[in-house]
């Protein structure tokens, strides 16, 4: 596991509303001390009002803000200012989807646990949240740290409608599951989820079946659609009928630099 991947960094509970106010300040030209004020005076209400903490959640919530779109780690660049355009263009319906990506890719905690809570559901019908906390630390260790950062996250997808309470404590059933019918982003949150899964390639069925992409459903796209529309992929054929889609390499290389 590469140091990036083997990092939790999201450990708090971040709404979706932050997040395109956050790309919306910097489609509007806002540099980076311009985008941390207006996050400072948007959440002084609504996080740690009071707290005397030098770096409490409101600041933790920040830097996490400003990491999915504003400080990304310069092997997600390309991802990031594609995902801006994407923002720019697509209805707000399908906003969710690129938050969702650029966060697996900058934050592969929170891919490893969409995982976990998306074969559950696969498998199941139900996620509960004693078994993800169990999966998750046994892939990053038996820390207090784990334990919270996955609770955190969860409150996220429940926050964001794709997950939802079934009634029962610690049980989540499935929510909001949006349909991706516009190609480019599709081919977008594929290798988005490569970043994220610490991947070189995969089929393209794969990726788009992933228990990590659990909130979405995909129309199909073929090989053509990915060499036309993706910068950052490219395709080779494995046997007589499986695609296989891989990080170009020159973002490979980037990554796993940066990563090692």
């Amino acid at each position: 596991m590469s140091r990036r991947a083997s990092q939790i960094g999201f450990s708090q509970r971040v709404r979706l509303e932050w997040l395109d106010q956050t790309a919306n300040l910097v489609l509007a030209g806002s540099d980076k001390s311009g985008v941390n004020s207006a996050l400072i005076e948007t959440l002084k209400d609504k996080v740690s009002v009071g707290g005397k903490a030098q770096r409490g959640n409101r600041e933790k919530i920040i830097t996490i803000l400003m990491k999915v779109w504003v400080t990304t780690p310069p092997e997600l660049r390309s991802l990031q200012r594609e995902g801006l355009e994407l923002l720019k263009h697509l209805p707000l319906s399908d906003h969710m989807a690129v938050h969702w990506g650029m966060i697996m890719a900058v934050y592969p905690f929170w891919s490893g646990l969409a995982t976990q809570v998306g074969r559950l559901l696969r498998l199941q019908g139900t996620a509960a949240a004693a078994h993800v906390q169990r999966r998750v630390r046994e892939q990053y260790g038996e820390r207090e740290t784990v334990a919270r950062a996955a609770r955190r996250v969860l409150r996220s997808y429940l926050d964001w409608g794709v997950l939802e309470e079934s009634g029962e404590m610690g049980l989540y059933k499935p929510g909001l599951r949006l349909t991706i019918d516009n190609p480019a982003l599709t081919c977008w949150l594929m290798e988005a989820s490569l970043h994220g899964q610490s991947k070189g390639g995969a089929g393209i069925r794969d990726l788009l079946e992933s228990p990590t992409l659990f909130p979405f459903r995909f129309r199909p796209v073929s090989v053509n659609d990915v060499m036309s529309l993706s910068s950052g992929l490219e395709c080779t054929r494995h046997g007589l009928d499986e695609d296989i889609v891989m990080l170009r390499k020159a973002t490979a290389i980037r990554a796993a630099r940066v990563g090692s």
